[in-house]
Order: structure tokens, then C-alpha cells, then sequence
């Protein structure tokens, strides 16, 4: 299962480190055809790859007239009495991705496009789930569950198996597919709201029951104030879509990812650990990239010859100048907004 893990000292360089990376990638592509597929995850471990894109397609070091992007997942329940005030809600993916990359662009992207959780209302999913358990099957081996909606679903849970879950998963096929995704670790292994346990095999888009972690890790966060203000369900790229693509870079940092990191490397191939598909991934060709901060890869670090063993290639940057993020020209036009 041969691929590379980058090793960073810290945030900012891992940022600049992934940043590299992901931009080469759509500059080699964009030299050879027309388009290009971006998958993007919402967090915190992207952030400073995103000022650093920005940047770059501000400078035109890469056309972003030329890229549609389809992000890994979004929220289902926030507050609003209507999707576009739940999508305008500062928690939402949405949001989020407008204000860390979006709105940060002179030039927009050909195309965005984010899980349409908030087309859901989340009062009216659990009434949906409560009056007709029998149009669903829950799967999982652990707190959070895939909610599959059986194929003779009616009503509302039809319409989000029809017009939500597959229609997402085939505009992606539509689009040919993703060229390169930008994904992270969640604190148990998990890659967006593929929650630990639930299995590999099932649908390509999924609704999910998050699990108490997430939920507890997004009040810890400073997200929501509480545990009941945070959203009970999501809709999610199942693993198996977010490793379709055919580049995927996985960014984490801190020492919360260390023992998932470690273990989605060196142990089994596992749904308890969603980020471990990634093995299966590599062996079968994919291009699998792990970009680290110290914290993270001290699992990685402490047990080198092992995880040199399995094929990867370890490229230390920790001794390598770089430039914060915090300290970089990231000025931003008064008037616009956008960084230059």
C-alpha cells in the first residue's frame, strides 16, 4: 500500500506543505484538459491550505474559472425556518466554505457545490424517522449510524433518498468523478461524517445519526454551546465515494489525530477506523497523500521502521524554512474582501 506521508512541524507549515501539493496537482491538470474536480472538507486542519489557495488563484497561478468543486458533507437540523436561512447559518459547511475560501477569490469557481443538508428540516426528519421506522434500516456497529432509506421509502425520507442522497452522488459521476479530494481525520479515524462503524459497503451518499463524540468534539470546538444545540444528523460522502477520487489528501494536526493516524496505517482495514479505507485505496492505485503536523505524527514517528515497512514514503519537512500563515502578505482589499 505504498504512498507518502508528508511531516510538518507545525499548522502553518503543513498548510503551506498540502497547499503545494493540492495546487500542482490542478496546474498539471489544467495543462491538459479543460477541467477540473475539486473535493473540499470544511474544519479546522484545511483552513491554511484554503488562505494559501486563494492567494494563488489571486495571483493566477492556476485558473479557478476552470474548477467545480463538491464538498464532503454538511449539517442536517441547523435552525431556520427555511433552507436558505439554515445555509446562511454561521455553523453550516456552506457558510463556512464561503468565508475560508469562496468569498476570498476574485475569480469564482465554475461551480460549488455543498451536500444539500439544509434542504432538510430537521423537526421534520425526526417526525419522518419516528412515524415510519420500516423505511429504514440503521447500520452501524457503533453510536453513529447510517440511516438508509429503504427503497420503497415514501414521503419525505423518499424524497431525501431521491432528490438529496443520490441526486449529490450522481452529479458527482456526472462531473467525471473527483480529480483530487481534500479530506481530514476525525478524532476516532473518521473521514467527514463516515462515523466509526458504520460500513464500507452501502450507499454512496449518506444520512447519518452522528455519533456522541462528534457531537461532544463540535460543543468542545466552540461550535455549539451545547450538546443539544448541536445537529443530530448530516449528510456525508460515504468513504468509498471520498476515495473514488483520484488524488486524496488527508491533512491533520494535533494530538487528538495521533493514535487514528497511526492505527489507519499500521492496523487493519476497518470501518471502527474510516481513514483506514485508505490502505485498500493505495493498493489498489490511488494516490494517497498524509500531510502531518508534529502532534499527529508522533504515532507515525515513534514507529518509522514499521511504517516504512508497509511501503509509504516518510518526507520530513520539520528542518525546511517556511512562512506562518499568520505572517504571510494575506492582505485583504477593503473594499472586496479578497485576498491578494
Amino acid at each position: 500500500m505504498p504512498f507518502t506521508i508528508h511531516i510538518a512541524r507545525d499548522f502553518d507549515q503543513m498548510s503551506e506543505v498540502a497547499a503545494g501539493l493540492v495546487l500542482a496537482d490542478i496546474v498539471e491538470k489544467q495543462a491538459a484538459r479543460p477541467g477540473y474536480v475539486l473535493g473540499l472538507a470544511t474544519g479546522n486542519s484545511p483552513t491554511g491550505l484554503y488562505k494559501h489557495l486563494a492567494k494563488a488563484f489571486n495571483a493566477g497561478a492556476a485558473d479557478a474559472r476552470r474548477i467545480r468543486t463538491f464538498n464532503l458533507d454538511e449539517y442536517v437540523g441547523l435552525p431556520g425556518e427555511n433552507a436558505q436561512q439554515r445555509s446562511l447559518n454561521p455553523e453550516s459547511y456552506t457558510y463556512f466554505m464561503t468565508t475560508e475560501l469562496f468569498g476570498l477569490m476574485r475569480h469564482r469557481f465554475a461551480e460549488t457545490n455543498v451536500p444539500w443538508g439544509t434542504l432538510i428540516d430537521g423537526d421534520e426528519l425526526e417526525a419522518a424517522l419516528q412515524a415510519h421506522p420500516e423505511d429504514v434500516e440503521l447500520r452501524g456497529s457503533d453510536d453513529g449510524k447510517e440511516i438508509a432509506i429503504r427503497p420503497g421509502a415514501t414521503g419525505l425520507l423518499r424524497r431525501i433518498g431521491d432528490e438529496v442522497l443520490d441526486a449529490y452522488a450522481a452529479k458527482i459521476a456526472a462531473a467525471g468523478g473527483i480529480d483530487l479530494h481534500v479530506v481530514g481525520c476525525g478524532g476516532r479515524g473518521h473521514v467527514a461524517f463516515h462515523e466509526c462503524g458504520i460500513p464500507f459497503a452501502g450507499g454512496r451518499v449518506l444520512l447519518v445519526r452522528l455519533d456522541d463524540n462528534t457531537e461532544e468534539n463540535a460543543v468542545t470546538d466552540g461550535h455549539f454551546a451545547s450538546k443539544d444545540e448541536s445537529p443530530r444528523y448530516a449528510i456525508t460522502m460515504s468513504a468509498e465515494l471520498v476515495y473514488a477520487a483520484r488524488t486524496v489528501v488527508l491533512l491533520a494536526n494535533g494530538a487528538r489525530k495521533t493514535d487514528p493516524i497511526a492505527a489507519s496505517i499500521l492496523g487493519e482495514v476497518t470501518c471502527d477506523v474510516p481513514i483506514s479505507y485508505g490502505q485498500r485505496y493505495a493498493a489498489a492505485g490511488g494516490t494517497l497523500v498524509y500531510v502531518l503536523d508534529e502532534a499527529a505524527a508522533a504515532g507515525v514517528l515513534a514507529q518509522r521502521d514499521a511504517v516504512e515497512a508497509r511501503g509509504c514514503t516518510i518526507v520530513d519537512h520539520r528542518g525546511e524554512p517556511y512562512r506562518r500563515v499568520a505572517d504571510l502578505a494575506f492582505t485583504r482589499d477593503p473594499e472586496t474582501g479578497l485576498l491578494g
